[in-house]
């Protein structure tokens, strides 16, 4: 379907009919298939032919999700998997080793941190974590083992872009992989392939569903290196259900009008917020006070639904803010149609040290808002109770 527009891949990519003919993507609800004959059994196990095999693995509808996921990231293959941090596990367990190193940019997802950090430390992966927008630290980070570089951009949660073209030049010149998590952009307003990245995280659990429904998460890039990850799947198991992927692909149909409503509110809120006498700095890519909004302007194609703010008076202003919304939903998930607040030094940070927060510039008066379709005046005034208690 490359002849189509993005609009039409979110809504018709992935679609196989079965015998009944339906108009909607169908949901296969079965652990396992029946097969013609014990000869057609091993020549599916043994993938000399191609079918359904198991669930855990193989599924017409986690197959019309992956479809539909490659075509608008424009990617040769997906793998789905159970959610956004199962990507990033099945990815770094099927492409790296003991003995490897990773170069990571410093203002990741606090899970994402721990995975590097902690976790793959212990099968004697190595991670050096660098300033997000330093090049010159990437450069530097560079070993003979070297073999990922991994990066979220726009950064969770103080939207920091790294520029993806550069990174890739620097990865590529170290013999290295570049793997983007999408997340915050996804396809629509981001496609890091195209800027030279070789591997596209999601968390479908956000955007891609988009009503806060299910999670989800998915792995693309080259078909070579994908069916890595999908061997790794295939034996080690975190799949996404068939109902997981069906709600995710209805959500894909939605995708572009969601996210063009939700960052245009966040920019009208964005501004508002730099106005506010209790906000001493706002996070958002689609300002002109954003340090990289040139690189915004031509990597994204909005600012994207996600603000960060600091509030005066550290935790305690910050959590007048949280405390005194009525409206706006108290949570740490993002991306939903509902617009969200979360306090990410207690919340999404709040299990990595005190010293990796602050050298990834997460205060104590650090706010960070996914924001929804709600109408903004009303996200305003929501905000507006607390800040004029700070």
């Amino acid at each position: 379907m490359d002849e189509f527009d993005l609009d039409t891949l979110a809504v018709r990519a992935g679609i196989e009919r079965s015998q009944f003919g339906e108009h909607s993507e169908a949901l296969y609800l079965t652990s396992s298939y029946v097969f013609g004959s014990a000869a057609e059994a091993a020549a599916r196990f043994s993938g000399e032919a191609e079918g359904n095999v198991y669930s855990r693995f193989t599924n017409p509808t986690v197959t019309a999700l992956q479809t539909r996921l490659a075509a608008l990231e424009g990617a040769e293959r997906c793998v789905a998997t159970s959610s956004g941090m199962s990507a990033i596990l099945s990815m770094a367990m099927a492409l790296l080793k003991a003995g490897d190193h990773v170069i990571a940019s410093r203002g990741l997802f606090g899970s994402t941190q721990q995975l590097f950090g902690n976790i793959l430390a212990k099968f004697g992966i190595e991670t050096t974590f660098v300033p997000a927008t330093d090049l010159a630290a990437y450069r530097a980070a560079v070993k003979p083992a070297t073999r990922l570089f991994f990066v979220e951009t726009p950064s969770n949660p103080l939207t920091e872009l790294v520029d993806i073209a550069a990174v890739a030049d620097i990865a590529h010149g170290a013999g290295a992989l570049l793997a983007v998590d999408n997340c915050f952009c996804s396809p629509v307003l981001q496609r890091p392939l195209e800027h030279g990245a070789d591997i596209v995280i999601h968390s479908a659990t956000k955007y891609l569903d988009g009503q806060g429904r299910v999670l989800g998460g998915a792995v693309l890039g080259k078909h070579d290196t994908m069916e890595e990850v999908f061997k790794f799947l295939r034996t080690a198991g975190p799949s996404i259900s068939p109902f997981n992927a069906w709600v995710i692909l209805k959500g894909l149909e939605t995708l572009r009008i969601r996210m063009q409503a939700q960052s245009a509110n966040a920019l009208t809120l964005a501004q508002w917020l730099e106005a506010q006498p209790a906000v001493e700095r706002v996070y958002y890519p689609g300002l002109p006070s954003h340090p990289q909004y040139a690189l915004a302007q031509r990597q994204q194609k909005t600012g994207g639904a996600v603000v960060a703010f600091e509030v005066k008076g550290g935790r305690e202003g910050a959590w007048k803010v949280v405390d005194n919304a009525r409206m706006v939903s108290i949570t740490a998930n993002l991306g939903d149609t509902k617009t969200t607040i979360t306090h990410p030094a207690t919340t999404t940070h709040g299990r990595i040290s005190q010293e990796s927060r602050d050298a990834a510039g997460i205060r104590d008066g650090l706010l960070r808002m996914a924001i929804g379709l709600e109408s903004v005046e009303d996200i305003k005034a929501d905000l507006a109770r607390g800040l004029s208690l700070v």
